[in-house]
């Protein structure tokens, strides 16, 4: 076989090769594009009908749409996590298995440079991971913006928040880029699985622990400190106590006439009142420096794995 037929055989060997992690992965998009179509076809409906009875009645169920909540709800979830399945599959099978087994070093002698392999190895995965996750986050868009009002879990919910954006591609990119050094650093199976994963967990969670500083927030005081229009994320309120903000909305407990109360508060020192907060038009700044910090952290990685490999095969 000549080098160029070798090379350009790569991607179609390396999907050959892991053909039943692409069949459980298109079979897992398939499934929760079906899932999503039909919670709009048999759900949003009879949820939107509630939601219209209950605004013109006294008394209502809201069985529909506490059912199409809950299939938002664990579909945002599953979807916001995938991409620890594809860390422990890109750890453990797509490189260190190779590694492992020998049959990369074989390939290596046969016209195939290892940056060549790497590449493949990464481009054919990263192809489909965009194009898939593409698929999901519009699948999961359209049927979460024709949720009913009424639907529990909004913008803020770090599940539905993730997979409404670019940020579950720029994950499940970032976790095939993690596997790839895992691999080559440990060249065993089950230890590039655990740290992939690892690794990829705690990048989440750091991320979610700070997502609300990734972006200037709102601080209203006085009289405005509360009208907040639209579905907000409310991170902190309180009272002001000679200008010193103390984050208990219940300062001093005053209770009683308006004049009463007034009086407690003014007893209390209590001058005014605070909230800060992130409007519902902050999704997506907060979005998308999020997923630049993924993806920048997916370069960084991505880079060190081919710097690994060129010292592994020097």
């Amino acid at each position: 076989m000549s080098a160029a037929g070798a090379v350009g055989g790569l991607p179609w060997t390396v999907a050959r090769v892991h053909r039943t992690a692409l069949i459980v992965w298109g079979s897992f998009v398939v499934a929760v594009v079906a899932l999503l179509v039909w919670a709009m076809g048999v759900t949003a409906g009879p949820a939107r009908a509630e939601a219209f009875h209950c605004l013109h009645s006294d008394s209502c169920e809201v069985t529909a749409t506490l059912e199409y909540s809950a299939i938002l709800r664990y579909t945002a979830t599953v979807l916001s996590h995938c991409f620890y399945a594809v860390a422990a599959w890109a750890g453990a099978a797509l490189i260190a298995r190779e590694l492992e087994s020998g049959t990369a070093w074989l390939a290596w002698t046969q016209s195939v440079s290892p940056v060549r392999w790497l590449v493949a190895k990464l481009a054919v995965p990263a192809l489909l991971i965009t194009l898939s996750g593409t698929v999901l986050v519009a699948a999961y868009r359209w049927s979460w913006s024709n949720r009913p009002a009424r639907v529990i879990g909004d913008w803020p919910v770090s599940a539905v928040f993730v997979a409404r954006g670019p940020a579950m591609v720029a994950y499940a990119l970032c976790a095939l880029a993690m596997g790839a050094v895992a691999g080559l650093a440990l060249r065993r199976s089950l230890p590039a699985l655990s740290v992939s994963f690892a690794v990829m967990l705690l990048l989440s969670q750091c991320l979610d622990r700070y997502r609300a500083d990734l972006w200037p927030t709102i601080t209203r005081t006085g009289a405005a400190a509360y009208d907040q229009s639209g579905p907000v994320w409310s991170l902190e309120s309180g009272v002001l106590v000679h200008g010193k903000r103390i984050p208990d909305p219940g300062y001093g407990n005053c209770e009683g006439t308006a004049a009463e109360a007034k009086r407690c508060l003014t007893e209390n020192g209590v001058t005014g009142r605070y909230s800060v907060y992130h409007p519902a038009s902050h999704f997506w700044p907060l979005q998308l420096v999020e997923t630049g910090i993924v993806l920048a952290v997916t370069a960084a990685a991505t880079a060190a794995a081919f710097r690994l490999l060129r010292r592994r095969t020097a």
